[in-house]
């Protein structure tokens, strides 16, 4: 099932810490002193923290050895990444948080999914013409801006799984927004591809925040951010949390909403009535573990339905060229589900029990041909595995573009945090409200409303709906209850497959968690299968196209994965995507304040 390499993941171990070393020596030297004059006894085991900035990292980090939990660690993280990595995620944004809860040996979802505005309506994105806005008319306007959600959403988790005080949280986010940091090398290389194209550059194009925050005078990118804007807004924040719902953060943002050009409608009364969710995973049996995940707006039935066809298909077959061919035409097969039935199911019927029922599951693999491609991949009938039945909906039109970050955390007693989280596409909507980027989450609900046939789509605009996302924070559990591994990526409609790869390639081919990072990521969604070039073997690239697939080489399948794996033994092992700027940091129980 999994591979126990005490030898790599030493190895692996080791090299975390030498990477991480400037980070963790301050740390180090204290530890005799925490150990010795601890009032109470140490959390039974080792923390780790993986995220896709080496300051978030050690925000996560300083939270553990603080005595927090896994979701005290979240909010610190979350607050940094969204001053250091703004063209994914941030406080003006949403995501998803899995949680493991160690003493109760449950998992629990909490949604922070943003919400569309009441003046919201399934036409918003089309023209004065009936045609869909283009991609940056979308993006960079107030139509595209849904209520801003994880301030809520981790407050909500904060309040029943957090062990340090709220405003405790903040410090890092806090410190750099004030003394600045440096522009990484991932943050800079969007603006050396795309120069000034993904934010407005003047008046016309819209707002000029973000403009004169990465801009100087001369023009010139900004190599060291200062953001004392945000560092008002964490202020406010670490003060109440509801600040982000009410007063001069609200009516910030909904200005930023409702500026010129292509004036969206978001108001001060659709934030101050935006709630989280507390939700139960979906979960999937899969090689004597169960998987679990959330559920819509979140898009993780998907990989359920992906393991659920493996798992009724000789895989693995010993052949793993034969392999990535089954598990690329179970990706078509689930993607094809998902384009058509999932969207909010507040607001549309989703047929979540026949997508992972397993007789569906077997009948949706028999289509898989060891000897060819099919031609075309069809979406199933899920329907007839449930107790009722629901119109079909019309064939998908959403394109859901490629940002987010992912990160994990466990933490001293064994509580696990796998959060996704995002502004939907590069910095956004790339308007700026208290120093924050603004989401641009509403381009994730359909293109067109309705097919080319003029039937509604499952994912169209309306009012008070969440947009689809195709985020999937990722928990397995044993038989017995017990945490096993977290994984997760940004990468838009890619985190299906992407999450997936790295199931199999732990469960399935003996990989370490790094080892199954590493793997090409390959993604078949529609009847195009995309292999990242720099990574596919010759033979793989070969294989895939004897079979029959569509291959299409691809230099842009930039995941960002986190994984944490627990070893029988009790020792974590971390993986970290090395196409991004992450890192992983391990707190040892000696390190630990413990809490009263």
């Amino acid at each position: 099932m999994i591979r126990n390499s005490n030898r790599t993941r030493r190895s692996h171990q080791l090299f975390t810490l030498l990477v991480l070393a400037p980070l963790l020596s301050a740390c180090a030297d204290n530890a005799g002193s925490l150990e010795t004059n601890t009032p109470a006894p140490l959390p039974s085991g080792e923390g780790m923290v993986v995220t896709a900035n080496p300051h978030a990292t050690e925000a996560g980090a300083a939270i553990l050895r603080a005595g927090g939990s896994a979701v005290d660690a979240a909010v610190a993280i979350e607050s940094v990444l969204s001053l250091v990595e703004p063209q994914s995620s941030g406080l003006g944004g949403g995501g998803f948080m899995t949680y493991y809860d160690s003493a109760s040996k449950s998992v629990m979802i909490y949604d922070g999914r943003e919400t569309a505005p009441q003046g919201a309506h399934s036409d918003m994105f089309l023209d004065s013409n009936g045609k869909p806005y283009g991609y940056l008319e979308a993006k960079n306007s107030g139509l595209s801006i849904g209520v801003p959600s994880v301030v809520a959403m981790l407050s909500m988790a904060h309040g029943e799984q957090g062990r340090l005080p709220w405003q405790d949280l903040f410090d890092d986010a806090l410190r750099l927004s004030r003394e600045g940091f440096e522009v990484s090398p991932r943050l800079r290389s969007f603006f050396e591809k795309y120069g000034t194209r993904l934010i407005p550059a003047t008046a016309e194009e819209g707002p000029l925040d973000a403009y004169h925050y990465f801009f100087d005078e001369s023009g010139e990118l900004r190599t060291h951010l200062k953001n004392p804007a945000y560092a008002n807004t964490l202020e406010q924040i670490r003060r109440d949390p509801r600040a982000m719902y009410r007063g001069e953060l609200a009516a910030a943002i909904v200005a930023a909403a409702q500026h010129a050009p292509r004036a969206g409608t978001l108001s001060i009364e659709d934030i101050a009535a935006y709630t989280p969710r507390k939700l139960e995973p979906l979960c999937a049996p899969y090689r004597e573990l169960e998987i679990c995940g959330p559920p819509p707006p979140a898009s993780w039935v998907a990989v359920g339905m992906i393991l659920g066809m493996l798992d009724a298909h000789p895989f693995p077959s010993g052949d793993q060229l034969k392999d990535w061919n089954t598990f690329v035409e179970a990706q078509r097969l689930a993607y094809a589900d998902r384009d058509r039935y999932v969207a909010d199911d507040t607001h549309i019927a989703v047929p979540l029990q026949g997508m992972l029922h397993p007789q569906y599951l077997a009948q949706r693999a028999t289509l898989i041909d060891d000897m060819a491609a099919l031609p075309t991949a069809p979406h199933g009938d899920p329907w007839a595995f449930e107790d009722s039945q629901a119109a079909l909906p019309g064939t998908d039109t959403t394109i859901d573009y490629a940002g987010t970050t992912h990160f994990v955390v466990v933490d001293g007693w064994g509580n696990v945090v796998s959060m996704t989280a995002t502004v939907e596409s590069i910095f956004g909507s790339a308007r700026m409200a208290g120093g924050m980027f603004l989401n641009n989450e509403l381009t994730d609900f359909a293109k067109a409303p309705r097919d080319a046939n003029g039937q509604l789509v499952a994912n169209h605009p309306a009012p008070g709906k969440r947009p689809r996302s195709s985020m999937s924070p990722t928990i397995a559990l044993d038989k017995d209850g017990n945490f096993r591994l977290a994984t997760g990526s940004p990468g838009g409609n890619s985190i299906i497959a992407y999450t997936a790869k790295t199931l199999v390639g732990m469960l399935d081919w003996n990989m370490t968690p790094q080892q199954a990072i590493e793997l090409p990521n390959v993604v078949a969604r529609g009847d195009t299968v995309r292999v990242e070039k720099a990574r596919a073997t010759p033979e793989l690239l070969e294989s895939l196209t004897n079979h029959g697939f569509n291959v299409r080489e691809s230099a842009g399948e930039n995941s960002g994965l986190s994984i944490v794996l627990r070893h029988p033994d009790g020792n974590l092992e971390g993986g970290v995507d090395s196409r991004r700027e992450g890192t992983i940091a391990i707190v040892p129980p000696a390190m630990v304040k413990a809490t009263r």
